[in-house]
């Protein structure tokens, strides 16, 4: 058994309750959670089975939140890209976005594609993260691409049109929560699932390596037999 765990997808969830439990604003979770974003991303681009990483960092049911906290994640959104550019190029890091940036600002799409034009040479982890990002709506316009390109719609024409086109071998969720809210569907199929109670900032790089190791053991059948 060679289980190869080469694209691996977050749900960072727990920053708020995080917060709350340091008698600290949910806005202070969010940093916090920012740096635990730097610290896994660039353990993965140091992983030599890890090939890509996807978090789920914004989705398009987040637009609920109160009206204050939304306008403190675009800003630390903004903030992210510009202090991490060079991380990513030091540690030859390619960020790919997936998800519908149309709705964010103008300077926020702008800083998003100058950092994801700035890496496109970069030839180590790919990462991306999935803003204003929703499962069922990113097949959605997938299907509506392909109508309009008249191309007829199968599995491989629908997979290759998605915003992520790799297939997910480990699914992750932080925070306790069992559940995949609405967060690559199509590409979790045969995803292995792992749910910790950790909550995102309290996520470190051992913990991840203990979820690779217990991966490394399962046997995947991908619905037939061995």
């Amino acid at each position: 058994m060679n289980n190869l765990p080469s694209h691996i997808a977050i749900i960072m969830d727990g920053n708020g309750r995080w917060a709350k439990g340091q008698g600290k604003s949910r806005t202070f979770g969010h940093e916090k959670g920012a740096e635990t974003v730097r610290a896994i991303t660039t353990y993965c681009s140091q992983h030599p089975e890890i090939k890509q990483l996807t978090l789920y960092a914004f989705s398009t049911e987040n637009w609920k939140r109160p009206k204050l906290e939304v306008e403190f994640l675009m800003k630390l959104l903004e903030r992210y890209f510009k202090k991490e550019l060079n991380t990513y190029l030091e540690e030859n890091i390619r960020f790919n976005p997936i998800g519908d940036l149309s709705a964010f600002s103008t300077s926020l799409q702008k800083t998003i594609l100058n950092v994801s034009e700035a890496t496109e040479h970069c030839t180590g982890l790919v990462q991306s993260l999935a803003l204003n990002y929703g499962g069922k709506d990113e097949i959605i316009r997938a299907v509506q691409k392909l109508q309009n390109d008249n191309i007829p719609i199968t599995e491989s024409s629908l997979s290759e049109t998605l915003d992520c086109t790799q297939e997910v071998d480990i699914l992750i969720r932080t925070g306790g929560e069992h559940r995949i809210s609405n967060f690559l569907l199509w590409q979790s199929a045969y995803a292995e699932l792992f749910f910790t109670d950790t909550l995102w900032p309290e996520f470190k790089s051992d913990e991840l390596e203990t979820i690779l190791t217990k991966f490394k053991k399962i046997e995947r059948r991908f619905g037939g037999l061995n």
